[in-house]
């Protein structure tokens, strides 16, 4: 069931589960905010819960505002790509061959079919860096699981519209998104802790901080980073 609460100058979508903690949630791009609630928690538990983190809600509201947007892609010829954090100009070449996008110093040449549109082209270049991120993530997580002695059932790479990795502590695997691959590595590096993190600690509490801080004590610099970066141009929603 979902209710709508207003706090001052802030509205909150209030959407009540069979979950055992509230959980608080500011999404991109002009700073929606959910509040995930308990089923059984009075509406007053609530709204003093949101009262509590209305200076937390304007400070995310504000960094999503003025974080900067990348343009809208158009895949045509000398068009600025990002891999790894590295600036790629891209180089669209159309033959009767199998879609792919290659990688050369300081260029990113993609081949499709003739006629392939713009949602076409968008795809191969997509599905190159969803495998880009596949290929990524596995020696992390060989370095990271024994370190935070946890062990991952599985991981999923996918186009996310609000987040850059989730967890499920339940089945014991995260999910990353695509767009990481764009990033400079660090970043990759960082969400993968975060999620795994989350195999300890499920939620944003003192305990995972601290265990943040203890193994991984720059994530704080990384996630600023991160956060600083362009953005993929969406229609969000959540």
């Amino acid at each position: 069931m979902a209710t709508r609460l207003r706090i001052s100058d802030i509205e909150i979508d209030v959407v009540r589960k069979d979950i055992k903690n509230v959980h608080l949630s500011v999404y991109p791009p002009e700073g929606r905010v959910r509040i995930s609630a308990p089923s059984h928690m009075s509406a007053e538990t609530i709204r003093l819960f949101a009262i509590a983190k209305l200076d937390w809600i304007r400070r995310e509201q504000s960094k999503l505002r003025i974080q900067p947007r990348e343009t809208a892609r158009t895949y045509e010829n000398r068009e600025s790509h990002y891999l790894w954090g590295e600036r790629l100009l891209l180089t669209v070449s159309e033959r009767d061959a199998a879609p792919r996008v290659e990688i050369k110093p300081g260029h990113m040449r993609l081949s499709v079919r003739p006629g392939s549109d713009l949602d076409r082209r968008a795809a191969v270049v997509d599905a190159f860096y969803r495998a880009a991120v596949k290929a990524a993530v596995p020696p992390l997580l060989a370095r990271w699981e024994p370190r935070l002695d946890v062990s991952c059932a599985g991981f999923y790479v996918q186009r996310m519209k609000t987040k850059w990795g989730s967890c499920n502590p339940k089945a014991r695997t995260i999910r990353l998104n695509t767009e990481l691959a764009k990033k400079p590595p660090v970043c990759l590096e960082y969400i993968v802790v975060h999620e795994l993190m989350h195999l300890l600690e499920p939620t944003h509490n003192p305990r995972f901080r601290v265990l943040m801080d203890h193994h991984f004590p720059q994530w704080r610099q990384h996630r600023d980073t991160l956060n600083a970066l362009p953005v993929r141009q969406e229609d969000w929603e959540y």
